[in-house]
């Protein structure tokens, strides 16, 4: 880690990973049949170096304040001139590398976040282990097709298993004593364990002098004989009558105590993660088991109202007032009220990670948590595939305890009445839904089954195109009423966990919503706020983009600040409130009635951070492709400055994240092609990163594209290719040869990676 003063500690494990990187040939160069994607790839990298003829400074990297460039220093008496191309990151001069010719296969020329984002498959992105993913993702023998939009929506990543696949049965169970099969002589899985060990499996991984990151973290091994680094946690033992026995070091407890367990314990209660639910309630989600009597009957009360308030509306221009006034006593309450709920809160000291697609898994959260994120989200969860009882939509709801510990918070922080601070957690939920019965009863089972949730966000602004037709996402940002009863309902259910949402500017460029969706959150409706009270959102965070928009321009931090005047409007209108008879009826108002606002869009440096505060008076900004892309942002929030890491600490970040996704995800085959595949996920992003003592100036541009550029050393050079073959090598430092049935496709970009057998 650095320390204060930018040094790296702790450099030596990694020296020798550095070297291997500096010595890696081109042992996955790309067959000829690729020229024609190379020509294809060749588009602006191919120009002259963007800063070329930049005026240079004489500066070094780390000269001036800490981890920072020098500023530059201005001659009063010479022009001002600014030779910076748009969008093209200003690296300095001697790093920049001139380019001629075709692009390599692999390489991208741009890079294109709307691509990266999407996707149309519900749980293509997902940890798809609890769901009998036995290749990530992928099926044996079968490619799935491209949208014609170009976007790789359903990718596959080839099929991983073991030569011989070994039976739960013996997978936790010394060789003596294995448990009994279910299926006896019609199992077709392997039952001789030496034969297993011997041919049935790839050698074990060598990294860490060939010791199992579980094992060593936490004593035991869910993987048991199936880990690829099983050697560091087995034994043979030779009894008395001269048979030797071979035993896996956590299960030579004393009798009673080492007994294996079930197969789903050994699946999905990890160490350390929260939010685990038993496969009995997705069971009996799945096969409509579930009781749904306190939901169904808010949602019969719901549907009433909504079919009067149409009555209402259509009869209002012709009918005369007694009719009107008729339909108006059709309107009853509701057959209970929301629960008191956790209070909550969101400060410039609270920096919170966005909900992300693929990237946002729990190795990468934890991670993040590690570097200052006080605040995280899981992955969006589909509200149908959910109360159906999916395992992959449960699964993203698994929260590691670093995430389940209050966040920090300043000592002379403005937080709203009756806050607990001790009751408060990091980790919350998103969800999608499309119809209000959806989103009441998805907040309903939250409540009953996910015991550790700060909160429970809607998005309301996910621009992807299956999710924006299906009525969810960015499409509730066009109907209002909608949206307020799902809010409203979802309030009701959820017990004491509040409820959240987060929009778009609206779905056109140019017709922005958002202050129409803000004042429907904050009131209600017209019609509805008299009768039932506020709806109960806790808190709004506005991304300052359309949903047209996408990533294509910057966000529109002006129009968040317009939105944030809104809601401090708000806040003051519902303090002048207090202690007088229009006060709202207290179980409809979150957090006692204090509308928390967060920003979202274009956050890279922590200038940008506090500047967003500043400025557009959000309480707290929520970090997307920043994160993605230097994770150690937070940290650069919480200090205030620059970090300028080396290239062995930004490995190191790396191989923490490959022992968290070994600890998350298995140390066996499958688990090592999960924690590969995220990683290159992540790799598709972090690439993108330039070290501030490369740049001519600060600070740094999220949307810059980087020229082709030379690092200050071989391995910072290898982990600013934009090549994929190159993350792949980065993955095998760590994971080993890739398996021979896997590919990879990254989402941004149609070309793809496919191991030759």
């Amino acid at each position: 880690m650095a320390d204060t003063n930018g040094s790296v500690q702790g450099e030596q494990p990694h020296a020798e990973l550095a070297q291997d990187a500096s010595n890696l040939t081109s042992q996955h160069a790309p067959p000829a049949e690729d020229e024609r994607a190379a020509k294809r790839q060749k588009t602006n990298d191919t120009e002259p170096s963007a800063t070329a003829d930049l005026t240079m400074e004489h500066s070094v990297p780390g000269e001036g304040l800490h981890d920072a460039p020098a500023q530059q220093e201005n001659n009063a008496d010479a022009p001002k001139v600014d030779n910076r191309k748009t969008n093209v990151a200003p690296v300095k001069k001697e790093y920049i590398i001139e380019r001629t010719g075709a692009l390599p296969a692999g390489t991208a020329a741009n890079n294109d976040d709307d691509e990266a984002e999407g996707r149309t498959d519900a749980r293509d992105a997902r940890d798809d282990r609890d769901n009998g993913g036995g290749g990530g993702g992928g099926k044996k023998g079968k490619d799935k097709k491209k949208s014609k939009g170009g976007q790789n929506t359903e990718r596959s990543f080839g099929y991983v298993a073991d030569a011989i696949r070994l039976c739960n049965s013996r997978a936790m169970s010394n060789e003596f004593s294995p448990r009994e099969c279910k299926f006896g002589d019609r199992c077709k899985m392997g039952h001789d364990l030496r034969k297993y060990l011997d041919e049935g499996r790839r050698e074990d991984v060598t990294i860490w002098d060939g010791q199992c990151p579980v094992y060593a973290a936490h004593g035991k091994c869910p993987s048991g004989w199936k880990c690829r680094f099983v050697k560091s946690h087995m034994r043979e033992v030779e009894h008395t009558d001269g048979r030797k026995e071979l035993c896996l070091l956590d299960n030579e407890a004393p009798p009673g105590e080492g007994e294996p367990k079930d197969e789903q314990a050994n699946d999905e209660q990890r160490p350390d993660v929260y939010n685990v639910v038993d496969m009995q309630i997705k069971t009996d989600l799945n096969r409509k088991r579930t009781d749904f009597k306190q939901a169904d009957q808010y949602i019969q009360w719901l549907n009433q109202q909504s079919k009067t308030t149409d009555e209402y509306h259509q009869a209002r221009r012709d009918a005369t007032e007694e009719d009107l006034q008729a339909i108006r006593a059709r309107f009853v309450d509701p057959p209970f009220k929301p629960s008191e709920k956790r209070r909550l809160y969101f400060g410039p000291e609270t920096p919170a990670l966005a909900p992300l697609t693929t990237q946002g898994n729990l190795p990468f959260r934890r991670l993040c948590v590690e570097l200052g994120a006080q605040l995280t989200y899981s992955e969006m969860a589909m509200g149908m595939p959910m109360i159906q009882g999916y395992k992959a939509d449960w699964t993203l709801l698994k929260a590691h305890e670093s995430e389940i510990a209050p966040p920090t918070i300043s000592p002379t922080a403005n937080i709203v009445h009756d806050y607990d601070h001790a009751r408060d957690l990091r980790f919350g939920a998103q969800v999608s839904a499309n119809q209000p019965w959806i989103a009441t009863k998805v907040a309903d089972v939250l409540h009953r089954f996910v015991p550790h949730l700060r909160l429970i966000d809607l998005n309301c602004g996910c621009p992807i195109d299956m999710v924006y037709k299906n009525g969810a996402g960015s499409a509730l940002l066009e109907s209002h009423g909608k949206l307020e009863r799902m809010i409203r309902g979802m309030n009701t259910l959820s017990g004491e966990i509040p409820i959240t949402a987060k929009i778009r500017t609206g779905v056109r460029n140019n017709r922005p919503t958002a202050h129409q969706v803000i004042e429907k959150l904050a009131f209600g409706s017209r019609e509805q706020r008299d009768r039932l009270g506020a709806p109960g959102c806790a808190a709004i965070t506005l991304h300052g983009r359309s949903r047209e928009q996408r990533y294509t321009k910057k966000a529109d931090w002006s129009f968040i600040a317009d939105c944030a005047a809104l809601i401090q409007g708000y806040n003051d209108k519902r303090d002048s409130l207090t202690d007088t008879a229009a006060e709202p009826d207290p179980s409809t108002l979150a957090n006692g009635g204090h509308l928390y606002f967060l920003g979202n869009g274009d956050c890279y440096s922590h200038e940008d951070y506090h500047r967003h505060v500043a400025d557009a008076g959000v309480d707290s900004v929520m970090i997307g492709r920043g994160a993605l892309i230097k994770p150690w942002l937070f940290e650069e929030i919480e200090k205030g400055q620059y970090l300028d890491k080396s290239s062995t600490e930004r490995l190191g970040y790396i191989e923490k994240f490959v022992k968290y996704g070994l600890d998350a995800w298995g140390s066996d085959e499958l688990g090592i092609q999960f924690t590969r595949r995220f990683l290159l996920e992540w790799l598709s992003f972090t690439h993108r990163y330039i070290p501030v003592g490369l740049l001519e100036r600060l600070p740094p541009d999220l949307n810059d594209r980087p020229p082709a550029y030379k690092g200050r050393d071989e391995l910072e050079t290898l982990m600013a290719s934009n090549n994929y073959l190159d993350w792949i090598k980065i993955t095998e430092m760590f994971l080993g040869p890739v398996h021979p049935g896997f590919k990879f496709q990254p989402k941004h970009k149609s070309n793809a990676y496919e191991a030759e057998g």
